[in-house]
């Protein structure tokens, strides 16, 4: 692979709604970091490779979403939770959006179970705890987010870097070119409602406001903009490696 690209590993798709108007995690990501979107990007996923490519010369790797749990640890989940440790060892510039953020946190030796404060659903307030070169901050702003998994140990070295309401451990940085966020950057508002009329049965079964959740959508430009701050950084580090 071309140290110029961005791999996404894919662990999951979208909602078929979302799939059908939108596209798949590639796209949805692609599109919401419009800044780097005319570099190569490649994705490669996780669940039928039975080996992963070796992508410690990618420029960047970003680990997707997915609806399914990393408390299952399927045969694939661990497989992938060994690459990544080896592309954060290596200082390889990883990003993992909710499930990724989450397999990152097992595959480093934190511990993931079902959020003990309940499903979180919505456009949600995040707050930075500090200045952050992906994260942003420090300051508050809305995130787009839909999980029911969630760090609830921190790996070992791993510093919190944000959270909400229902997640303390919202936004962590795994080392020195690794980081997690809980939140979804790539979901817009339009997708963010596809979300929750999708789940809309399971919601009601879980006596979850669901009228709340669809009030609660906005756009989440300060969320998304965490795409853009990581794919910066990949470059600035990448260049620094050809040097």
């Amino acid at each position: 692979m071309s140290s110029a690209s961005i791999a996404v590993l894919v662990t999951g798709d979208p909602i078929a709604q979302t799939r059908a108007t939108r596209g798949d995690f590639l796209e949805l990501i692609r599109g919401a970091a419009p800044s780097h979107a005319a570099l190569p990007w490649h994705s490669h996923d996780a669940r039928v490779l039975d080996v992963l490519p070796d992508l410690t010369d990618a420029l960047a790797v970003i680990v997707t979403g997915s609806p399914l749990s990393v408390t299952e640890r399927a045969p694939w989940m661990e497989r992938a939770a060994a690459a990544l440790r080896d592309l954060v060892r290596e200082e390889v510039p990883v990003l993992g959006i909710c499930f990724g953020h989450q397999l990152l946190g097992h595959a480093l030796g934190g511990r993931v179970e079902r959020n003990p404060r309940g499903r979180e659903m919505g456009s949600v307030e995040f707050t930075a705890l500090e200045a952050d070169p992906v994260v942003g901050g420090p300051g508050s702003w809305l995130v787009n987010s839909t999980h029911v998994d969630s760090v609830v140990e921190l790996p070992p070295g791993a510093c919190v870097v944000g959270s909400t309401a229902l997640d303390p451990y919202a936004a962590l940085r795994f080392g020195p070119l690794a980081w997690g966020v809980q939140f979804h950057p790539e979901l817009d508002a339009e997708v963010m409602r596809q979300y929750i009329e999708a789940r809309r049965p399971a919601l009601i079964q879980e006596n979850f406001d669901v009228e709340s959740a669809e009030r609660s959508v906005r756009e989440a430009p300060a969320g998304a903009a965490v795409l853009d701050r990581f794919l910066r950084v990949a470059t600035e580090s990448g260049l620094r490696r050809a040097s």
